[in-house]
Order: C-alpha cells, then structure tokens, then sequence
C-alpha cells in the first residue's frame, strides 16, 4: 500500500511511496486474509458498509449499536453478505491510515463479551460475526486494529438497535427510511443452493466427484433397477435428475458438492473448510485449507485429526480400563457434513474445524435454525424449513447426512454409550454454530451413572451433561433428577451424586453381593499362574474365595469357581497338566 505524504501514523512520520508492512506470514499464519482484506478495504470501499473509526481508548456503545445497525441494513440492501466497522484506522484529511486502538485491549475475553452485549438489543439476538484482532506493522512500529464483520440483516428482517431501524447518510447515522424497510420486509426467503451460477456450464465441474456421487447414489438407494438406470445415463442426465443442474444450468449445490476447485472463483465468495491443530498451551501447531469439492471433503479433513486411543474407566468394579477412539468417525463425518449442509453461505466465510488436546469444535456460518438443542433431541421434531433445501436433499441422496434431524441424535447417543461428555452447541452469536465434540471424558462420576444406568434417556443424559459441565437447568429439570437421586445441592450449585452410580445406600454391601467382573476373576487365575506355572483347584479356591460375593453360598461359590475355570478351558486359556483329576493341576495353555 503506497502512503501519502501527509500521513501520520501515531505520530510516525511516513515519507511518499513509503510501503507500509502489514503482515508477518510466519507470525500471523491464520490472519493473513484479513490483513489484506485490510488494505483492500483502506484502498477500495464502499462508504454504507464500511465505517472506520480512530477509537484510541474508548467508545460510545450505543453507537457501536447503531453502526451495527446501519451496516447490517446496508449490506443486505447492496447485496452483500457482511459489512465493516473497523478501530484503529484514522480518515484525517480524507486519507485512511492506521494509527493503532486500546479499545478493550488486554484480555481477550472482553471481545467475547461484548459481542453479547450487542446482541441483547439487536433484531434476533445478531451480534458481529467476528471480531477480527491485527497487529500491523507501521514504519517498524506493531499497531492494533480491530475489525468488527458484521452480517447484513437477515432476508426479510431489518436489522434493529434497541427498537429503532438505522442506515448511513453520508458521514451520518439516521433512521432507515420506510421504503427500505418495505423493501427488505418484502425480500423473499430464497434457496441459496438452488439458485444458478452464471457462466457455469457442466464442464467446470470434477468428472471424478460425478462418479463418486454416481457410487453414493447407488449406495443408498440400493435397488438393482435404480443402478442401472443411474449407469444408463450421462452425466448431464444424472445430474439433471438430482435437480443439480436445472435446465442444464449449473446449480449453487452442484458446483458446492462436485465443482472443480480451479472454477471456484466462480462463486461470489468460494466455500471452503480451514483445519487448524491447536496445542496444549493454545498456540496453532498446524492448518490446512480444502476447498470444493464437498462431496469427499469431509474424509480428507478427518484424515487430519489425531484420533488418538483413550483409555478410561467407566466400570467402578473392575480393574481393566476401556478402550476407545477419541472421536467416532461416523459422529465427526454427520456433523461436519451437517455444517455443509446447513451453512450460510450468503454470509461469506468458511467452516472451521479448530482440533485441541481433547476436543473438536466445528464452526459454521449461519443461525441455528431449531433455535434450541433441546428441541433436536425430541423423537418427534422436524425442522420448519431447510436453509439450502437442494443441498440437503443432495447431500442425503449421496449418504453424506441423514433425514431430518436423526443424525444430530445418534451424534448425542454415540457420545453416551461412549460415557463421553455430550456434544456442545453455541448459536449464541446468532450469525454461527459452534459445535464442540469432547474427546475425554470430564467427570467421572457422569461416567459412572451412565455406565451403571443404561435405562437412562437421552434427555436425562444431557440434562446430567450439563450439571457436570456447571450449565444451569431449569428447576422442574433439576427436580426431575434429584427424583432420580442423580444430583445434590442447591439449584444454582448442582453436583452429581457420587452414590448414584450404584443407587445403593450401603456402597460396600453393593461390591460385596453385586461382585465384580468375570473378567476380573478371569485374569487373576492368569496372573497366578504366570507367577506360579501351575495350581491345583484348592488353591485357586483361596485365591478367589474372598472375592466373590457374599450372597453366594458355599456351593454357589464353587459353582462359580468351576465356571470360571470350564470358560477359561473352552477358550484355550488353561488347561489341565495330567489326567489324573486328583493329581492334576491347572497351568496356562
């Protein structure tokens, strides 16, 4: 970016045809868009959706308020998908330049704050769709700048502050004139996916992704009648038959699903998926960035997961851990097809799946359409409408995601039967959904209830999620589990109940009757005889006698013990040393 002779940066004088750095690729790897977003919009803009403010310390929020306000109706009048309120930038003397901000400077949760501090009084809960924090580099001097991206209103509803509708008039904010309100009042709730793509022909599309989706096809309708129809056609015809190409005109889902990534430019804003590797102490380890096609995307970005083995004890009554993936394949694959499928892609943007030490969190563009998790997990739900109904549909015909909300679901009941942490959502913002999945457990008592009650819904299950995750319930939710005798204490100070893992008063009464693991039994014999090579059944008898249960009677207790044994025997694990039943002794096979 050339500098004018009049510039000033926070008193650095910049001489003419001085370049001014901006960024540090090495130190900055997942900001370098927008730095030169930055520059772009310091050298081109248009002035309703782009407002840039000095703000060296302070600033007023009710104005921030109004800005957002004003932008947000802009940008939907324009046709655009999110305007700019950008700190730290000066216009004097009608040349922009950068000259640094402190405004909520320091911790970086102030910034998460406030954006719900926006939302309280915005239409639908809308608050900034990020939040975006830089440190230019001016004349050697590191500045800060904040970029504020705020989404334009939603189709068919202005976008308000406390109340009241606003718009830019020059240098000025004012009310937003009544014909602008009829006119985004008027706007038509329209499918994004189904609508054409100018210029796009079938020829931009990956023969490759065709035939894959020829297969998926195929795969989920399996009739022999059905495939041999789909390998009768071409792909112009296949295509068309899935309503991706509508009067051969190339759709927004198609080029989505199966377009060749060097036409992506195609798009007003290309799609695409950022993997970013976090590490223990939160510094970006390593990234990589897919773009279309969709159809086997999801596969490429899992390969890059670390989906370590974790070893864990669900079962108080045994000494032998479980095993398990961090992450199920099946639960990772629906929900981040799910972020394709239902993203916003009318706001711009891209899906992030941001991995740490022992979580997952998915990021998409877009609000969260059933409003609230709670009415997902009901049997009978079914959505009011599908944000990209083609896509959806697409993306269902080529066994990506499954119906309705059923996918969402088996993902919360994969987690349970795992006794992992339930999944978590956040559409706070209004503007995306952040789902995280956990990949360890948190509280071992969570573990526990759910391991020894497999009678447990999955509604009680996330109502115990949150107790364990310190997320306030409703009172009749929490007299439903203390009924239950899951929790204890005050409703503002919920903790899961140690004892209800066995639902028993007298804990060792419950070890001593319940018993524990044959497997347990199991592996002491083996360890016996490793240690020992051989025993005869009297000592085996003093080696387990002590540890069955007291229920048990004498013979009951030998019966067990020549159960074990007869078991251990029929799959190969011991046998007898001699013929000779008095004689002979037990030793490993």
């Amino acid at each position: 970016m050339e500098v004018d002779e009049h510039m000033q940066a926070d008193g650095i004088n910049l001489k003419e045809g001085e370049q001014v750095k901006f960024f540090d690729y090495d130190k900055n790897i997942n900001n370098v868009e927008y730095y030169e977003i930055l520059e772009d919009l310091m050298e081109r803009w248009e002035h309703e959706i782009v407002e840039f403010k000095e703000a060296k310390s302070g600033y007023d929020t009710d104005k921030i308020g109004r800005y957002f306000s004003a932008i947000s109706n802009e940008a939907n009048l324009r046709n655009q998908q999110y305007g700019w309120l950008v700190f730290g930038v000066s216009e004097k003397d009608k040349v922009k330049h950068v000259v640094g901000t402190a405004y909520k400077k320091g911790d970086k949760s102030l910034l998460e704050k406030f954006k719900y501090e926006i939302a309280r009084d915005t239409t639908n809960g809308m608050t900034f769709y990020d939040i975006i924090e830089l440190e230019p580099i001016v004349n050697g001097k590191e500045l800060r700048v904040l970029m504020f991206k705020i989404p334009a209103a939603a189709t068919g509803i202005p976008t308000d502050w406390k109340t009241n509708y606003y718009e830019r008039s020059g240098e000025s904010l004012v009310p937003l004139k009544q014909y602008k309100i009829d006119a985004i009042r008027s706007q038509e709730r329209k499918d994004w996916s189904k609508q054409i793509i100018e210029g796009a022909t079938i020829d931009n599309l990956d023969q490759g992704a065709i035939r894959l989706a020829r297969e998926k096809y195929k795969e989920k309708m399996a009739q022999e009648p059905i495939s041999k129809e789909v390998d009768g056609m071409s792909d112009e015809q296949f295509l068309t038959k899935m309503k991706l190409l509508i009067g051969g005109k190339v759709t927004n889902a198609a080029m989505l699903l199966l377009g060749n990534s060097d036409f992506d430019y195609l798009f007003t804003a290309a799609p695409s998926i950022m993997w970013r590797l976090y590490g223990v102490d939160g510094t970006d380890k390593d990234y990589a960035i897919f773009k279309i096609p969709f159809i086997n995307v999801v596969d490429k970005v899992f390969a890059k997961v670390r989906n370590l083995t974790y070893r864990y004890m669900p079962n108080q009554m045994t000494l032998f851990p479980m095993e398990t993936e961090q992450y199920d394949s099946w639960l990772m694959r629906e929900l981040l097809n799910n972020s394709i499928a239902h993203s916003n892609y009318q706001l711009g943007g891209r899906i992030y799946v941001n991995e740490f030490d022992d979580k997952i969190k998915i990021t998409n563009p877009g609000d969260f359409i059933p409003q609230r998790i709670e009415n997902v997990l009901e049997v009978s739900y079914n959505p009011p409408f599908y944000r990209n109904q083609l896509l959806a549909e697409a993306m269902v015909a080529f066994h990506m995601i499954d119906t309705a909300t059923l996918g969402i679901r088996r993902a919360y009941n994969i987690q349970k039967a795992k006794y992992f942490p339930m999944p978590d959502y956040d559409f706070s913002s209004g503007v995306q959904v952040d789902v995280t999945v956990y990949g360890k457990t948190l509280d071992d008592n969570y573990m526990h209830i759910l391991y020894d009650h497999p009678e447990l819904n999955l509604q009680d299950a996330f109502l115990l999620d949150k107790v364990q995750k310190g997320i306030h319930i409703e009172k009749k939710d929490a007299d439903r589990l203390r009924a239950l005798k899951l929790v204890e204490g005050r409703l503002g100070s919920l903790y899961l109940s140690a004892s209800a893992a066995k639902s028993i008063e007298d804990q060792a009464g419950y070890i001593k009757n319940k018993g524990l693991d044959d497997q347990y039994y199991k592996t002491l014999i083996i360890e016996y005889l490793k240690q020992y090579t051989k025993a005869n059944r009297k000592e085996i008898d003093r080696l387990l006698w002590d540890k069955l249960p007291d229920s048990l009677s004498e013979v009951q207790k030998k019966n067990k013990i020549h159960n074990l044994l007869t078991s251990m025997k029929n799959k190969n694990l011991i046998e007898k040393d001699s013929d000779n039943q008095q004689k002979s002794n037990w030793v490993l096979k």
